[in-house]
């Protein structure tokens, strides 16, 4: 019977996860096409190792922009119209990619998507929860992660036979669908009630819950916690409002600190290292852990509870990167902060006898890293920062925690090797280490745990606390 009554909750939240998935294909675009962009016969488009890296990496920039208009947009034309505005600069991202005749056209496009990507990365969590009872929440919000890692991974498999243009077509579908998808869906009920369209929110909860729930009640509980006045600035002096806050903007700043884009930037060399000579392929094989992963923590995650999640996390990625220093230190164990940065140059340059030996440790450090990140700090921030705010503040605090998670990825993805060249490879890694264990630390003291609880019950939770 509940089954049957979460029937369109679920299609809602399918139609919302289609952004992510769209989000996931932005990603996964650049690692297939960068390298065959950097042979392309046409000058104007050819990327040298500069431009490649920026191709990589301006979608970050355009997603900390996304972060912050989605933040407004969120709360100004509600959460279901900002998905379907955020189709457009998606759409149009790909066209320009698509019909590019240079380098900066290529940039524009990337840029372009980056902030669609950044408008879904807050947007989605947000209808998600919104619109979710207590028992699926924790589900329905961690598909958000999954479809996301889905469509890396449906790039990553793509571009083995699609060319770069081709392969921009086909990641430009997920958001035309969830365009047509969202048309259908309602808007949220706490959205419709903070406007007074009481009849409005009781339909959508009429149509999330099924005839057969006492809609009123439902209606009643969110209505105690909804305030129409704005939000002032003096407001953020309330804990209930900056407490909240300060710990969604913590977890996006450890989330990019565990090292996660530097670790999968030197995926591929890791398995060329390890003599597997299709990067590709272990591209492919990356991508697979993590959604098999990330399909785990969605499957258990009312069960387990956020907090436990976040522990088993941290500690396997402490190991894992402690390890990865381990085995930087034993291939380049004459390499000093003086010496060349580029790991990539120092690695090919090894002892071959050294790399082979213990090959093996760099392969099974990256699946214990990847499958630690997917199982908890991958899923489990977004899907907390999408419950922990109060209704009046959940926009302009959305926005800030994506802004902090996307500029935190541009900056460990760009400085990447500036870190190599100043505290040597493992050191990096070892940094990266030190930085999982003060994840589980500040889980343990900060993070609550918000299984089985409405939004009201952890708004309430903050404000008396």
């Amino acid at each position: 019977y509940l089954r049957a009554q979460n029937k369109k909750l679920y299609l809602a939240a399918f139609a919302a996860v289609l952004g992510p998935l769209s989000f996931g294909f932005v990603l996964g675009y650049s690692s297939p096409v960068i390298p065959e962009l950097r042979e392309i016969n046409d000058p104007k488009l050819r990327l040298d190792s500069g431009q490649a890296s920026w191709f990589g990496s301006i979608v970050t920039l355009g997603a900390a922009a996304g972060g912050v208009l989605g933040g407004y947009l969120v709360d100004k034309v509600g959460r279901k119209l900002s998905l379907m505005l955020c189709s457009i600069p998606y759409v149009f991202g790909y066209i320009v990619i698509i019909s590019a005749q240079n380098v900066w056209m290529l940039y524009f496009g990337r840029m372009l998507t980056g902030l669609a990507s950044g408008i879904t990365s807050l947007v989605v969590p947000v209808y998600i929860s919104e619109v979710s009872h207590p028992k699926v929440r924790g589900m329905l919000g961690s598909c958000v992660q999954l479809m996301v890692v889905t469509g890396i991974l449906g790039a990553y498999v793509a571009g083995i036979t699609l060319k770069w243009r081709w392969l921009a077509v086909l990641c430009s579908f997920p958001s035309c669908i969830m365009l047509l998808f969202m048309t259908f869906m309602p808007e949220t009920p706490r959205f419709l009630l903070n406007r007074n369209k009481r009849s409005e929110a009781i339909a959508s909860l009429h149509f999330l819950r099924g005839p057969h729930v006492d809609h009123e009640w439902e209606c009643r509980q969110i209505e105690a916690s909804v305030q129409e006045e704005g939000l002032n600035l003096s407001e953020f002096k309330n804990p209930s409002i900056y407490r909240p806050l300060l710990i969604g903007v913590a977890l996006m700043f450890f989330q990019q600190v565990t090292g996660i884009n530097a670790v999968m930037f030197y995926a591929e060399t890791i398995f060329e290292d390890a003599n597997f000579k299709d990067s590709r392929m272990a591209s492919v094989a990356v991508g697979s852990i993590q959604v098999c992963f990330t399909a785990v923590a969605a499957l258990i995650i009312d069960k387990t509870g956020r907090k436990v999640l976040l522990y088993i996390s941290g500690i396997i990625m402490a190991l894992s990167t402690a390890l990865f220093g381990l085995y930087f230190k034993m291939v380049l164990p004459n390499q000093n902060n003086s010496a060349n940065p580029d790991v990539w140059f120092t690695l090919n340059s090894a002892s071959s006898g050294t790399e082979s030996s213990i090959s093996w440790l760099a392969v099974a450090s990256l699946g214990l890293f990847v499958a630690g990140f997917a199982l908890g700090w991958g899923p489990v921030p977004w899907l907390v920062i999408s419950e922990i705010f109060p209704l009046k503040a959940r926009g302009i605090s959305s926005g800030a925690c994506v802004l902090t998670n996307w500029v935190m990825a541009f900056l460990i993805t760009k400085e990447f090797h500036d870190f190599t060249g100043f505290l040597t490879a493992y050191g990096t890694f070892w940094l990266f280490s030190a930085f999982c264990c003060l994840n589980v630390t500040f889980t343990a003291f900060y993070v609550p745990e918000t299984k089985g609880q409405t939004l009201e019950q952890i708004e309430a939770y903050f404000r008396s606390s």
